[in-house]
């Protein structure tokens, strides 16, 4: 995948109602600031200037986010009904995430549940960032799970680095980025959550890459597989040598997976321990306290403003 431009915007998934894009590592998602060369919502009006929507800040509706520095799907709404269907399975937990990365060191674990609460990081000087329960300055931490799956070993520069699938099963700021850290494997390529300086002079990006989305909305089922960047022939550096789990059966096993409820509060379905072999089950994720009625009004007058008829 070669760097951004305004012309070569990729297009994974189009419908009458959504798009998903394979964004680009290093660009934003939207930006008002006049020394912002390119950023997604650029590249979407130039591909597609009959599709954006004078009502909207940035002309396109973005269902979620991503980091700057991360590549992968990203799904746009294309209407305001749209955006209010897949606003309802991200606030009820029902869509799937999973990600490609790079990570240092070779992770001796086939698998790995991470679970560390994650807050915002008080300390001067680290504004923006976010850091484990029990650190210095780590302020209001939130319960966090993520599953780990061990792919390939192999040299990425001649260091030894762990290919990995993440599937995030709570959606804190940076969720992935501090457990690989707190893990002690942080993402080649992470100047914020990676090694000292000095240390990340070889990567060309972050190696965090948004690999498979389904958003089960109730008109249509969004499912996306983005193509793997992180391969031999697409970057010389890294040279796998043992492979540890096929990544065609982890997604064939994410595709087979059931949606999960949206008045199930258990455990949520289909991470990847429960499609590797290997004795144990992770602990299931933290469960969401009730919503009172302070937040639930804010919330719903936000669906509401998302919810009318579809644009004509």
């Amino acid at each position: 995948m070669e760097p951004g431009s305004v012309e070569n915007l990729s297009i994974v998934y189009r419908s009458r109602d959504f798009l998903v894009v394979n964004k680009h590592w290093d660009v934003r998602i939207d930006s008002k600031a006049w020394r912002e060369t390119l950023t997604l919502q650029k590249q979407l009006r130039h591909r597609f200037p009959e599709l954006a929507d004078p009502d909207t800040c940035y002309g396109f509706r973005f269902c979620h986010q991503l980091d700057f520095s991360t590549s992968g799907a990203l799904c746009v709404a294309l209407n305001k009904a749209a955006a209010g269907s897949a606003y309802r399975c991200f606030k009820e937990r029902r869509v799937t995430k999973a990600y490609l990365a790079l990570l240092r060191g070779h992770i001796q674990e086939s698998r790995v549940t991470i679970s560390h609460a994650i807050g915002r990081n008080g300390t001067e000087g680290r504004a923006h960032t976010m850091c484990i329960e029990g650190t210095q300055g780590c302020e209001n931490p939130k319960p966090s799970l993520t599953e780990l799956v061990v792919l390939e070993h192999g040299l990425y520069a001649g260091d030894p680095v762990s290919k990995v699938l993440l599937k995030p099963l709570t959606g804190r700021t940076h969720q992935l980025r501090v457990h690989c850290s707190a893990l002690g494997h942080p993402v080649v390529g992470d100047l914020t959550y990676g090694e000292p300086s000095g240390q990340e002079d070889r990567p060309f990006r972050m190696m965090l890459h948004a690999f498979y989305l389904r958003i089960p909305t109730d008109a249509e089922c969004v499912e996306v597989c983005t193509p793997d960047p992180f391969l031999p022939s697409l970057d010389a550096c890294w040279s796998p040598h043992t492979l540890l789990q096929p990544l065609d059966q982890l997604v064939q096993a994410l595709r087979a997976t059931p949606d999960p409820d949206p008045e199930d509060r258990g455990p949520r379905p289909g991470s990847p321990s429960a499609i590797l072999p290997g004795p144990g089950r992770p602990p299931p994720p933290p469960t969401k306290p009730p919503e009172t009625e302070a937040q639930r009004g804010p919330c719903l007058q936000w669906l509401s403003e998302w919810t009318l008829e579809p644009d004509s």
